[in-house]
């Protein structure tokens, strides 16, 4: 290990980086009471910031010897103008659930969970506004004008720390700032121990540290268990840390770090290192590295900044983004945002791991006991949506990663408990592969084959290299598509026979879906393609045959003519989400799901059937999807029923369309009692799916795809498009620009006070929607669908 370098040492001895241990010893040698404290829970799940420094790739690996040299494995979330979960080393290892800072008077003490007023920006922007980094300016006033707190927020590229700038201005006296941290260290809440050093304070479990250190150390510093003895009950109440104590004791819990910065003349500044490693003299080492480095060196870094190689020459290498902005309705500031987030949503120990979400769904009523990854995971189907935005935005390279990422994920005789067949790719696991769900998707089997397609006609993958991974990887799953087989795996007994699936892309329902149909059938006639490179014809003709079949049996099985949606725009005849037999017009029930009772198959639709679309399964005139659109867009359908809402924002006289993910969803807030949705482990039946900001997006590339194909994307319906399902989507950005899952829609009580189009706390941003947002805007700029494959339209005509 290095030695500390001399200007640290320095500091310490100094008192600067400690915070007067001896003081805490004369008030307190005792071990803190109240073990092991209240029972934790994750933070709220609607962040208006992520944030970690950009690395470069080496030989599409992340490596100390790449030209960013050491990689930083840190990333962190901003939620309710708080710092949140901040994770170290794989993604989803969250070690802290939030930190705040606390502002005390002669009178008051006031905290960052209080009401505060609250905005947020980036430090590093643009002429035109466009975030340039990561890195954040949340400012926090207090409503009755006592003080103004500013925090400045970003990673260190050198190091594993989280640095944070506090400045707090005021023209009251004897103001004074504190800092309180809640660790939750290797991802739970309940494993903890915590102690106060000369350097600074640390939280542990195993070989897991956590320390936080200040550049002017502390006055005085606590720990304590979280809501026992964290030492807040007593600074709200008397301005002052009466009690003090300098360990949490021989027996682990949910802990607490408690310390005073200083005194606020007027104005101050305090700059503070958050810092991780595998031991405490580590992760201390790391903390006093960053500080001694300062705050202007560090920011620069993280910027890319003169010399430095940072998050500005991430946009420069992306050649398409300026010509993409002309296609925005905002000039590109959400454009490059998704740049940003999405390339932060990767793990960096396994290259090429593309998470759904830095969040975890209604995280502040789900128990943090038990290590949980959240959104923070693979799925395979999100996964091709990110990778394609990728390749959009011009970043061929992490989409090639990202494939080739991807055989970690899928089922062969090696993975762990597997005792059925091979080819299909799992539903959701660990950035690492560890297995989390196992139902079989067979969109999310499909869709690595056509991302594969894409990268080769983009010249990414060369035809030594596609022929190579058809072998490897892409012909197991064809070979499944076509034949399905036994899952066999955990809790998984179950016989798959294509194209009927175990759960379509809402993982909820098995039987026939549009959605996962058009994937399956996109999938196959990608790897006939693929097949007849690698000189496989027999596999060729077997996959296109098969694809053909199943392209002539989707009106018929998932089609009705009979349709019972009690709707004036309806005649009877569309698509409905999904249904468990291949009759269209029975009314076989779906299944219960999220509280809800399952109703007739053909009173449930959704968006699915646009999918048919966008891959090229079947035309944009075609009958069975212009039959579907007035079911699809009505708003007069009794509201369990209905997908479709229109939303407006302040300042704007325009509506715009928001769509939910099917009728009768039940993923979302409870409308009757306003609680989260399964708070507390529990479904409710009024529990109700809100509108998703994608389908905005999915909606707009419908729009794209129709006007094309007449030959009338002309420069007004270039407009048009821009200025309802662009901007629509802008406006579904909250004030950090990130973009959620679910949107207030209006529909029941509402405890959180949310505007109409604002989003909740299921989880945010979404990487999907991001990444739905980009290809949108790439797709427009094209004048053609960017996920569309021109090669299924031709074999199915």
């Amino acid at each position: 290990m290095k030695k500390l370098s001399s200007l640290t040492l320095a500091l310490i001895t100094a008192g600067l980086v400690g915070c007067g241990s001896a003081n805490n010893a004369a008030q307190s040698q005792q071990a803190a009471p109240g073990a092991p404290g209240d029972k934790p829970y994750w933070a709220y799940s609607g962040k208006t910031g992520i944030g970690t420094s950009y690395e470069a790739y080496k030989q599409g690996q992340y490596s100390d010897q790449a030209s960013t040299k050491a990689v930083s494995k840190v990333w962190f979330s901003i939620a309710q103008g708080m710092i949140t979960e901040t994770m170290f080393g794989l993604i989803h290892q969250a070690q802290i659930k939030d930190m705040q800072f606390i502002v005390t008077g002669p009178d008051f003490t006031v905290t960052e969970q209080d009401a505060l007023d609250v905005s947020i920006d980036y430090l590093d922007k643009d002429a035109q506004g466009r975030p340039l980094s990561l890195a954040y300016k949340v400012t926090s006033k207090d409503k009755q004008g006592r003080f103004t707190l500013e925090k400045h927020i970003f990673t260190d590229p050198d190091g594993q720390t989280l640095f944070v700038r506090a400045k707090v201005h005021t023209a009251l006296d004897g103001v004074k700032l504190f800092v309180n941290v809640n660790p939750y260290v290797n991802n739970n809440g309940l494993n903890d121990y915590a102690k106060v050093t000369e350097q600074g304070l640390v939280a542990w479990e195993g070989d897991n540290y956590l320390t936080l250190q200040s550049s002017t150390g502390f006055k005085q510093a606590s720990v304590g268990f979280t809501g026992q003895s964290d030492g807040l009950a007593q600074l709200k109440a008397n301005q002052s840390m009466a009690q003090r104590y300098i360990s949490t004791g021989a027996q682990s819990g949910n802990v607490n770090w408690l310390a005073e910065l200083g005194d606020v003349d007027k104005q101050a500044t305090f700059d503070l290192a958050l810092s991780f490693g595998t031991s405490q003299s580590a992760s201390f080492q790391e903390g006093a590295q960053s500080l001694a480095r300062g705050y202007q060196q560090v920011l620069a870094h993280y910027n890319g900044e003169g010399e430095a190689i940072g998050w500005r020459d991430y946009l420069n290498s992306l050649e398409p983004m300026q010509k993409l902005s002309g296609y925005t309705a905002d000039q590109g500031k959400l454009l490059y945002t998704s740049a940003l987030v999405l390339k932060a949503q990767e793990d960096k120990t396994h290259a090429g791991a593309l998470i759904a979400s830095l969040s975890n769904p209604w995280g502040d009523t789900v128990a943090a006991e038990q290590g949980h990854t959240g959104y923070k995971a693979v799925w395979v189907r999100d996964f091709y949506q990110v990778a394609m935005a990728f390749l959009a935005m011009g970043d061929p390279q992490t989409a090639l990663t990202a494939f080739e990422y991807l055989e970690k994920v899928q089922v062969t005789d090696k993975t762990p408990g597997n005792h059925g067949d091979t080819g299909w790719f799992l539903q959701k696991t660990h950035v690492d592969g560890e297995l989390e769900w196992v139902g079989v998707q067979l969109d999310q089997t499909a869709m690595p084959i056509m991302l594969a397609w894409k990268l080769w006609q983009a010249g990414v993958l060369s035809d030594e290299k596609l022929a190579y991974w058809y072998k490897r990887m892409l012909q197991p799953a064809a070979e499944f598509l076509v034949d399905g087989g036994l899952a066999k795996i955990l809790w998984n007994d179950t016989q798959i026979t294509p194209p009927a699936t175990q759960q379509e892309r809402w993982e909820e329902q098995d039987g026939y879906s549009p959605s996962t149909t058009a994937a399956i059938i996109a999938g196959l006639v990608a790897a006939s393609d693929i097949a007849k490179l690698a000189g496989d014809k027999a596999g060729s003709e077997r996959y296109m045959a098969t694809a053909k079949r199943y392209d002539s049996e989707v009106e018929s099985t998932m089609f009705t003519t009979e349709g019972n949606l009690p709707s004036k725009q309806s005649d009877g005849k569309y698509f409905f989400r999904i249904g468990k037999d291949a009759n269209p017009n029975t009314d076989t029930k779906l299944s219960d799901n999220n509280g809800r009772a399952g109703m007739d198959k053909k009173q449930i639709i959704d968006g699915g059937f646009l999918e048919l679309v966008r891959y090229g399964v079947r035309a944009a005139d075609a009958s069975s999807i212009t039959n579907t659109l007035p079911e699809y867009e009505d708003e007069n359908l009794p509201e369990n029923l209905r997908v479709k809402y229109s939303f407006n924002f302040a300042g704007d006289p325009n509506s715009y369309p928001g769509y939910r993910r099917y009728g009768n969803d039940g993923y979302g807030e409870d409308e009757v009692r306003g609680t989260n949705y399964a708070e507390q482990g529990q479904n409710t039946a009024g529990q109700r799916g809100r509108v998703w900001p994608f389908f905005t997006g999915e909606r707009g590339h419908y729009e794209i795809a129709a006007a094309s194909q007449a030959n009338a994307l002309d420069d007004n319906a270039v407009k048009r498009i821009k200025y309802t399902y662009i901007k629509g989507m802008e406006h579904f950005a909250n004030e950090g620009l990130m973009l959620p899952e679910q949107v207030w829609d209006g529909v029941g009580v509402n405890p959180f006070g949310y505007t109409l189009g604002e989003g909740t706390n299921s989880a945010t941003p979404l990487a999907w929607t991001h990444a739905e947002y980009v290809k949108l805007v790439r797709s427009l700029a094209d004048k053609q669908v960017w996920d569309h494959y021109p090669i299924v339209e031709q074999a199915l005509k």
